[in-house]
């Protein structure tokens, strides 16, 4: 990874930490994740458009991301 500097507000530094904490991830995720949302998808890579976008909730669910992905098994 590249470390890189931003400037922010206050309020916006006191605004992201807030939705940093309250999504359980750290201020450089959340500003990754919202970067993402923003730049367009590596055309050479298509299935790259979906990543991210699917969220559980279970912080565990990359041990099971097939259940995340099709469903649970019955």
């Amino acid at each position: 990874m590249i470390r890189t500097q931003i400037s922010l507000t206050e309020s916006e530094y006191a605004a992201a930490k807030r939705e940093a904490q309250r999504l359980g991830v750290s201020l450089a995720e959340l500003l990754r994740r919202s970067l993402r949302t923003m730049l367009p998808a590596d055309e050479s890579k298509p299935w790259m458009r979906y990543a991210g976008m699917v969220e559980s909730g279970d912080p565990r669910s990359s041990q099971n991301i097939d259940d995340v992905v099709y469903g649970q098994k019955d």
